[in-house]
């Protein structure tokens, strides 16, 4: 079974509505309870933080600052984590201006870049927002899709950020009429590499992830069956090298084309990731609303224990609202999943009483506006 990894103390100063704010925790699940509104998403926000990225609101860091505050916002947690008992400081510093980064620091150390929170936490979400997921656009389902990766391979937002980086600097050579055949070749060979790693671990991950949703045991939520679309739809079963020179090929072809449209279009930025209810055999965005609810909560649970058992560690769930559609039955059934992973868990609702069935596996606090306290089973 995979190791457990859980917070033991958060610590919130000007962080969204809450001036201060300071849990004590063990290391059972965590239940925040109160009415809409109260704060709890930002308590689950905040632990977000604790990961790569801009959280799971994906906010403009100068909008998660208290309204009123003086200067920036601090986030403290110590937890055990895969590399033991650590301290994490994160936050933004007044007077950064429009230049504001996060910082980061392990056990008062400053880290080089939020990519070494990887090291110690792996913290997945389900959150309210994520609900039209199948429905939006293939932008969001790309997004949810590296988030997946990132879990198993920190190294995959790096190529990304560097492929759209090399992308960029494409697209202004063309807007501009420089058609300089060394200075294009130099930048497309960059992101023939770059963008055949970023298939190459998607492809990985969704067969990973496939294999184990058919293989599981089964639960009340159905398996969604994955596939990719838009970039190398023929696959992935040939040597890296050969599939380069394809992509490359396919850039220098297609600069006349991408000058006319004014930006690139083919390559990983264009994948799409299509959900289908396996058991119905029919489109996720087909589904009735609940069904593709019950869908977004089987394909988290998959990648939960995906990611335990790949890296040895369970990790950190926030799941918000997430008792709200859920009838008597499939909510004990979840929260029995979910203790099955084996890590910690955060979970908000308006009713206590819909997290009954937890019964002592988890700690209850009460939240109103900007405070916290402890409540009872």
């Amino acid at each position: 079974m995979a190791q457990k990894t859980s917070i033991s103390r958060l610590k919130l100063t000007d962080f969204r509505n809450y001036a201060a704010a300071s849990l004590v925790l063990d290391s059972r699940h965590v239940v925040l309870t109160g009415e809409n509104g109260a704060g709890k998403t930002n308590l689950m926000e905040a632990i977000s933080f604790l990961s790569p990225g801009r959280g799971f609101r994906r906010a403009v860091l100068t909008d998660v600052t208290r309204v009123g505050a003086d200067g920036g916002f601090t986030i403290f947690a110590d937890l055990d984590g895969m590399e033991g008992e650590v301290a994490i400081g994160t936050g933004i510093e007044p007077g950064d201006g429009e230049s504001v980064s996060r910082k980061v620091r392990i056990n008062s150390t400053p880290a080089k870049s939020t990519e070494e929170l990887s090291d110690h936490l792996n913290v997945l979400w389900l959150t309210p927002s994520m609900d039209g997921l199948f429905t939006g656009s293939s932008s969001d389902r790309r997004r949810f899709l590296d988030r997946l990766v990132l879990s198993l391979d920190p190294a995959h937002g790096r190529r990304a950020s560097d492929f759209e980086r090399a992308m960029r600097s494409r697209n202004r050579l063309l807007s501009e009429g420089r058609f300089d055949p060394s200075w294009l070749t130099g930048i497309e060979t960059q992101m023939a590499e770059l963008g055949i790693s970023m298939a190459a671990a998607r492809h990985e991950m969704l067969g990973l992830l496939q294999s184990l949703s058919v293989n599981s045991a089964e639960t009340p939520f159905p398996t969604p069956a994955l596939t990719l679309e838009g970039f190398m739809d023929g696959g992935m079963d040939r040597p890296a090298a050969d599939l380069e020179d394809d992509y490359l090929e396919a850039l220098r072809n297609g600069r006349g084309r991408d000058a006319a449209a004014g930006r690139t279009l083919e390559g990983p930025h264009r994948v799409d990731l299509l959900v289908r209810h396996h058991e119905k055999n029919i489109e996720a965005a087909r589904c009735s609303t609940g069904e593709q609810k019950a869908l977004l909560i089987g394909l988290i649970l998959a990648h939960a224990r995906l990611t335990a058992d790949m890296t040895g560690f369970a990790p950190i769930l926030l799941l918000d609202e997430i008792a709200a559609h859920l009838d008597e039955g499939r909510r004990a059934t979840l929260f029995d999943l979910v203790d099955g992973l084996g890590g910690q868990a955060f979970m908000t609702g308006t009713d206590q009483s819909m997290f009954a069935a937890l019964g002592d596996r988890a700690q209850f606090f009460t939240v109103t506006h900007g405070s916290v306290t402890p409540g009872t089973v």
